[in-house]
């Protein structure tokens, strides 16, 4: 499947060590001709850290794209109603979303943005970046696994000795599995 002319809802949530992983990936497809919408958390939206300046990152982004940062819920509804994407990909994908997700619960630009899109039965697919994959998050993970047009990137461990709980997706899998999740399919292997 080729992601040209393909619009694709792209979500940043607060796992901010990845985003210098995931900005020249965004490059990548718009290269390639997608159509990026770009939503970003409360969180990854708002907050400053260590990994970057929120308005360096916003700034970015919407130059990339062309377009405004969706940051509110108000402004992520439309999404489904308006079929305003054919593919989402939450990257990074935080443990705070990925346990929102599994409980339906929808509180935030990223959750409203997923669930507005997921009702028109269109692949959504998660790049999870959390220091607790392998612990509190191990059974939302599995949740998501197991429900419809939900696609994974493949993850690894993110650094077994002093983060042994800490799972991370690997950048070079995104458009590879945003290519399989559109011929519905999950890319595999899952772990690597």
């Amino acid at each position: 499947m080729d992601l040209e002319g393909k619009k694709i809802g792209f979500v940043l949530t607060g796992s901010f060590c990845t985003f210098n992983k995931v900005l020249p990936k965004m490059k990548e497809i718009l290269k390639m001709g997608a159509d990026i919408l770009p939503i970003m958390s409360f969180n990854s939206y708002n907050l400053d850290t260590k990994f970057g300046k929120s308005k360096e990152f916003i700034d970015e982004i919407e130059e990339m794209t062309g377009k405004r940062i969706i940051h509110t819920i108000i402004d992520a509804e439309p999404i489904g109603p308006k079929q305003m994407t054919d593919i989402m990909i939450i990257a990074p994908c935080s443990g705070n979303t990925m346990a929102k997700l599994a409980c339906d619960i929808i509180d935030t630009p990223a959750t409203m943005a997923a669930k507005s899109h997921l009702r028109n039965n269109r692949p959504l697919v998660i790049a999870p970046s959390t220091n607790n994959g392998l612990s509190g998050n191990a059974e939302n993970i599995g949740k998501l696994l197991n429900r419809k047009n939900y696609y994974f990137v493949p993850f690894r461990q993110d650094n077994p000795i002093t983060k042994p709980r800490s799972i991370v997706f690997d950048a070079e899998y995104i458009i590879k599995t945003l290519e399989y999740a559109l011929d519905g399919e999950q890319i595999s292997p899952i772990l690597i």
